[in-house]
């Protein structure tokens, strides 16, 4: 079983583990931190903390974004710092297992971090992020943090996705162990300690999977009918096959923040613990949710926006994409749904933090609904015992047809790159069904970058560690067509400038993820931009 090692301002969250367990490392976590009264960008961290004296020369602002949401003290900013010395060169972690004196129990586990410029064979985490963030809190506008005086600095340091070598490197606790010491090569003198408890029989086992049923049953031919009203049913078990919650319910809210759920079962934490695609732990926002998009045969992105008031409004379900507006069909819902989720948030009792939660919800199937195969998918992730794992199921229905439908995927190979241990099945949402992506990952008004042609942009634009030619749009893209959609959406989530002549014409670059604003995902033109270069399509 993988386990996820967390250290904050060198303090390390305790584990409980199942005795005689055989373990590898999945996942590292460190993070340290600095305040100021002034903007210092992040040198405080340099002067103080848990990463003070690592090695910041070569330290530079990377890239900058306003959260577009504001909060009760205004807006915040997030400025992202790469290439410092600590961050780019190649270190490594030893774990130790250690009794109660401190004493050493059995061999120690060395692990590879890799360095950030380039993949190696012998790299232990297929997901290597070391980075430096500042937060400027009570902004007075999207743009501007004139007369800000709160400032909060941190160091991350992010390995997950454990790689087959890795993953060779497992270790059974011995019984006398009571912590496991975190060495790191770049500080060796100051370890880590992690409190052990060893538990001989857990309530549950380890490992994460999802049923998902269809409760309204379907027609004798075994499709149901365009304007149906279909429920369904989740399922969250254990890798054993045992239920994590009783058929009919899941646990509030606060049950799961207060971490009362024994079973590991995880929602949205990112009002806690907030995330920002690449660059700051999209792992750990655990949302769980579901979406249904179709037919497949016409599955694409969806570029409506959904803004905060679909979220608190009275459906549990939202729509997401339309025929008329989006030429495909999806709808989607959190757990709980996010009238209460997102509602609960703003609500300074937070009332639906404590509401009911059911595991069955309804899609409402539209009556001009193209005949086809439709998607339906959940995902989540759950954290138990030391293991911090994520999992989706995807199930097909068949509407209006009893003909199979399939999507028109127009990029890949993935696994070319994403292998041994770096899989879609185990990274993300842990799920290798790309059709069913455009439902859920959708722009917000108060997320823009939710589109997931956005996302694999930037991510594999701003990773150092990808290692073919960026321009070459051929090692993803499989078809000239594919490239030929032109907004900033699509450009700027690659591309961090753009001409003088765009610029005077059309205005500066806004936003890091998709240039500009909401007029971001509309097309640019049909006539520019129809080819790339060095593409090679």
């Amino acid at each position: 079983m993988g386990i996820s090692l967390l250290v904050e301002d060198g303090t390390a969250t305790p584990l409980r583990l199942k005795a005689g367990q055989a373990f590898f490392i999945n996942q590292i976590d460190l993070r340290a931190t600095a305040t100021s009264t002034h903007d210092e960008g992040v040198r405080g961290l340099d002067r103080t903390g848990d990463f003070s004296g690592l090695g910041w020369g070569g330290l530079r602002l990377a890239e900058e974004s306003f959260e577009l949401l504001a909060g009760p003290d205004g807006y915040k900013r997030r400025r992202f710092y790469r290439d410092a010395a600590w961050m780019d060169v190649p270190s490594y972690f030893m774990v130790e297992q250690v009794d109660a004196r401190g004493h050493l129990v059995a061999l120690p586990i060395i692990l590879n971090a890799g360095s950030n410029d380039k993949r190696r064979e012998d790299d232990d985490f297929f997901v290597r992020r070391f980075r430096a963030i500042q937060w400027t809190y009570g902004c007075v506008s999207e743009s501007s943090c004139v007369g800000a005086s709160n400032f909060l600095q941190e160091a991350l340091v992010e390995l997950r996705n454990a790689r087959t070598p890795c993953k060779s490197k497992n270790f059974t606790l011995h019984p006398s162990t009571k912590a496991l010491r975190l060495r790191w090569s770049l500080r060796p003198v100051a370890p880590y300690t992690i409190p052990v408890e060893q538990v001989a029989q857990p309530a549950y086992a380890y490992g994460f999977d999802i049923d998902v049923n269809a409760i309204t049953p379907p027609r004798a031919d075994g499709t149901y009918a365009p304007g149906t009203s279909i429920q369904f049913r989740l399922t969250l078990k254990d890798g054993a096959g045992r239920r994590l919650h009783p058929q009919g319910s899941l646990p509030t809210y606060n049950e799961v923040i207060s971490g009362s759920v024994e079973s590991g079962i995880q929602y949205y934490q990112a009002f806690f613990d907030p995330t920002a695609t690449y660059y700051r732990r999209k792992h750990r926002e655990r949302m769980l949710m579901t979406q249904i998009i179709g037919p497949a045969q016409l599955i694409k992105p969806i570029r409506s926006i959904i803004d905060m008031e679909g979220f608190l409004g009275p459906n549990d379900v939202q729509t997401l994409g339309t025929f008329e507006r989006d030429g495909v069909f999806s709808q989607f819902q959190t757990f709980p749904p996010g009238n209460d989720l997102f509602g609960g948030a703003f609500d300074p009792a937070h009332l639906g933090w404590a509401a009911p939660v059911s595991d069955a919800w309804t899609y409402d199937i539209p009556a001009n609904a193209v005949p086809g195969t439709y998607l339906v998918t959940v995902k989540g992730r759950r954290t138990f015992m030391g293991e911090d794992l994520p999992a989706s199921k995807t199930i097909e229905i068949q509407v209006g047809t009893r003909q199979r439908t399939t999507a028109p995927l127009t990029t890949g190979p993935c696994n070319s790159c994403h292998s041994q241990g770096g899989e879609l099945s185990a990274v993300l949402h842990g799920n290798d069904n790309r059709a069913a992506c455009s439902g859920c990952h959708t722009p917000l008004g108060f997320e823009l970058e939710g589109p997931i042609f956005v996302r694999v942009h930037f991510i594999h634009s701003r990773s150092d560690r990808f290692d073919a030619e960026l321009a070459q749009c051929s090692k993803c893209h499989l078809s000239k067509e594919s490239i030929q959609r032109t907004s900033k959406a699509a450009c700027f989530s690659c591309h961090k400038t753009w001409s003088r002549q765009h610029e005077a014409q059309f205005g500066p670059i806004k936003n890091m993820y998709v240039g500009g604003g909401r007029e971001s995902f509309q097309q640019c033109t049909s006539t520019c931009h129809t080819t790339h270069p060095k593409s090679g399509l």
